[in-house]
């Protein structure tokens, strides 16, 4: 199994693939308030960086196209793809929580 670890262009592609799915994200779904925005952008930008490859390569396997993609371009895509799943499912669960509570 190689080592991918300690590149820092992976690293770069993690981190821009995390940014760019928790942007994203904003357009989908506005926050009600600052303190939920900030919370659903850091738990974005965190899962991104943490479930960026297992997403990238699970992408890349269910289309097919594993041959044609770089490395850095498998984890710029999970990265974005984690990151967006969870602000996502972070503010609709906030959402039902609150009517809940209510």
């Amino acid at each position: 199994m190689a080592d991918f670890g300690n590149d820092p262009g992976l690293w770069a592609a993690k981190g821009i693939g995390s940014l760019a799915g928790a942007a994203v994200s904003l357009v989908y779904m506005l926050p009600r308030g600052r303190r939920e925005a900030v919370s659903r952008f850091f738990t974005g930008l965190i899962c991104g960086l943490i479930f960026g490859g297992p997403a990238g390569l699970w992408i890349v396997a269910r289309l097919g196209i594993g041959g044609s993609l770089s490395g850095a371009e498998v984890m710029l895509t999970g990265s974005a793809a984690a990151s967006l799943s969870a602000w996502w499912v972070l503010g609709a669960a906030a959402r039902v929580a609150e009517r809940w509570k209510r």
